[in-house]
């Protein structure tokens, strides 16, 4: 990965350029909705709480197959009228003057928000190799947070101005924001459709380490109601310091995730673990090293196209990494680290 903020020519950095257009709309979004829809819409706070969790549980909900119809469809169709719904429901926020109406349009919104946040998954997998697909994740979380940034500025000018027409230019901007992303994402290459396996909906429950992040990272997704409603209608009705302040804590939140989000990415190469692979004479294997702090390396007389794990450190564990198939000797940790025992019954 390089030491630069700006990803790299070519997918990457138009999927960065598509994420950090929609970002700035967001932003001043995020930091105004809540006076917009209390003081414009005369909705109370109770309400537009109510309103917005509605949305977004919807919105969870319709994550899961608006990405499955990225896949059968087409990543980069999906995500240009994905991109094209949220703006035409922001742009509807204009017009509505009633709890109902708004509850439906945040339910579409988040619904679009959420669909293509999964698009924008498909394209990325799609069009970024495996091994880049870390550093370009940290890239497209530094360009969404210096879009938030941006966007907060902008929208701490209308809350500092206090007007409805403040509040309507910031919606309509965050509308065309939208529509501009989906032009961006619309330069992107094709993916082709993928065929959706068929598999057991429990399956992805069954991990419980997954379900542990899962659920750990759903507090930390709290942060974000948290600054753009909780804390804007704390300020404003429960202290004396100025409304502008709801945007500078969230220009400093944001800005210190985008220098520090790619820095922090740096050492994280890929999501796989060492294995011992095998394409020798004897046929062809592949078994994982059970060790997280093994590398492959060369062995001096060992087969063609056959790698080892090598441990670094010492210790006194026996691993057993013997292939299903194929010729590949067996692999015991020695104190001075990995040997092959090919024809020899010793282990240990």
């Amino acid at each position: 990965m390089t030491n630069s903020l700006v990803p790299p020519a070519g997918p990457q950095r138009v999927l960065a350029l598509a994420q950090l257009t929609n970002a700035v709309g967001d932003g001043a979004y995020l930091v105004t909705s809540a006076f917009y829809f209390t003081h414009v819409v005369g909705l109370s706070p109770a309400r537009v709480g109510l309103g917005l969790t509605a949305g977004w549980a919807v919105g969870s909900v319709a994550g899961v197959p608006l990405g499955r119809l990225a896949d059968r469809r087409g990543a980069r169709g999906t995500a240009v009228l994905l991109a094209s719904a949220a703006g035409l429901a922001v742009a509807s926020f204009l017009f509505v003057r009633g709890f109902l109406p708004f509850v439906a349009i945040a339910c579409a919104y988040a619904a679009s928000q959420s669909g293509l946040a999964a698009a924008r998954q498909t394209l990325l997998a799609g069009l970024v190799p495996a091994g880049e697909r870390t550093g370009a994740l940290a890239y497209l979380q530094s360009a969404f947070n210096a879009g938030l940034a941006v966007g907060a500025g902008l929208g701490g000018l209308a809350i500092q101005a206090g007007t409805r027409e403040a509040y309507l230019a910031v919606f309509a901007m965050d509308a065309v924001t939208f529509v501009a992303c989906a032009g961006v994402l619309g330069r992107l290459a094709s993916v082709a459709p993928v065929p959706v396996r068929k598999r057991h909906g429990l399956g992805v429950v069954r991990d419980r380490r997954y379900v542990a992040v899962t659920a750990l990272n759903t507090v930390l997704l709290l942060r974000m109601p948290l600054l753009s409603l909780g804390l804007p209608l704390w300020i404003s009705e429960r202290t004396q310091a100025p409304t502008w302040l709801v945007s500078a804590l969230f220009v400093l939140n944001t800005g210190a995730v985008m220098v520090f989000q790619v820095r922090m990415a740096r050492g994280v190469t890929g999501s796989g673990r060492p294995r011992a692979r095998c394409g020798g004479r004897g046929g062809s294997c592949s078994r994982r090293a059970r060790c997280s702090r093994c590398r492959p390396v060369r062995r001096r007389g060992s087969p063609p196209g056959c790698w080892w794990p090598e441990r670094s450190s010492r210790s006194s564990r026996r691993w057993d990494s013997r292939p299903a198939h194929g010729s590949c000797p067996s692999i015991w940790p020695r104190p001075t680290g990995w040997v092959s025992t090919r024809g020899s019954s010793e282990r240990g």
